[in-house]
């Protein structure tokens, strides 16, 4: 890790910390204080905004741990939501468990499924393993539609309960739900962050970078994807829980292709291969969506005859372009901006 300049490191300790510098702990720490103060300042569109980018922020970290790590793509992230969020539905209504005994059951159960779509890895790769993939966003829709309906609700909505925490305490409003999202998006992120700096993620980074070579070194290869599809879907399974309690009720249509598509794009926004960067691209996409929503009215207003055609085509529009762009100038996403910036920081005063 580059260090500003005088900084060294005199111990296995410090070279391998994450956040090393007392500048760093200063800014960590005062980014999560001013994280966890914002309700307290910020209206009620932004704590909304906040929660959706608490819930995408999971989602897209474990993709980009199957992805940008260990080089499987993926088209059924929002197959794998589905699954935890139905499973932390079905717990919690049916069954009566609280709250935080279901959820990492949710994830866990995820993660099964993810190891059955992710078990044609053995044979394919590239487009074949897409399509693998993307069986998952038809087949998780029909088992949920039609297999026991009078349990997952079918095709009508399944309304799932406020969290309870106990002693009587239900989180009902927005406020309540961004102290239980991103608290755990943060513990997430933590074990992202962390589990890339392990064996497993050096065999991730290997798989993806030759997999007939990681295969000759003794990494066990089937092993080792099958174990991201895994981590993947856990991470999809958390995200879905958590949006079944922050919509309050879900239907099969909330976990549509143009979803998971909508990860991967925040995946390539934000920088493939980095735990920053997928965190970058879940919020730079979550607000480039908000601020399309607030420009409708004026989209609709300005050019009446067209209005409601451009507002509905205005999101995916923007979307598009977004991908576009960043695809051609700046391949490696935000992230590789941030490490732009933090090379000047780290070399001052020198200029080069």
């Amino acid at each position: 890790m580059s260090l500003p300049c005088g900084t060294f490191n005199e111990t296995y300790a410090q070279d391998m910390a994450i956040v090393r510098t007392r500048t760093q702990w200063i800014i960590l720490v005062g980014g999560l204080v001013l994280l966890f103060a914002l309700p307290t300042f910020a209206g009620p569109r932004v704590i909304t905004l906040g929660n959706l980018i608490g819930i995408s922020v999971i989602s897209v970290l474990g993709l980009n741990i199957l992805t940008g790590y260990c080089g499987q793509i993926s088209l059924g992230q929002a197959a794998f939501m589905a699954v935890g969020a139905y499973t932390q539905a079905m717990l919690t209504v049916h069954l009566k468990w609280p709250f935080w005994a279901a959820l990492p059951v949710s994830g866990v159960v995820a993660a099964i499924v993810g190891l059955v779509f992710g078990t044609p890895s053995l044979r394919v790769k590239g487009f074949y393993l897409a399509m693998a993939t993307l069986a998952a966003q038809f087949v998780v829709p029909w088992m949920i539609v039609n297999v026991k309906p009078d349990i997952t609700g079918g095709i009508h909505s399944f309304r799932v309960p406020a969290p309870a925490l106990g002693g009587g305490l239900v989180l009902n409003t927005q406020t309540e739900m961004f102290y239980v999202i991103i608290p755990i998006a943060v513990i997430m992120t933590f074990f992202a962050k962390n589990i890339v700096r392990t064996r497993v993620g050096r065999a991730f980074v290997a798989i993806r970078d030759n997999d007939l070579a990681a295969e000759v070194m003794g990494v066990n290869v089937f092993r080792y994807k099958l174990l991201a599809f895994a981590i993947c879907s856990f991470y999809a399974g958390i995200a879905g829980a958590l949006w079944a309690h922050w919509m309050r009720n879900i239907a099969p249509t909330h976990f549509h292709l143009v979803d998971s598509i909508w990860y991967l794009g925040m995946l390539i926004v934000g920088g493939i291969g980095s735990t920053t960067g997928a965190v970058f691209g879940a919020v730079f996409i979550r607000t480039l969506d908000l601020s399309v929503s607030l420009l409708s009215p004026w989209v609709s207003s300005t050019f009446p005859a067209i209005g409601g055609q451009a507002s509905a085509a205005l999101s995916p529009l923007l979307f598009g372009l977004a991908i576009l762009l960043f695809i051609l100038f700046e391949p490696r996403g935000l992230y590789h901006r941030w490490e732009i910036f933090k090379a000047a920081y780290r070399l001052h005063p020198y200029s080069h």
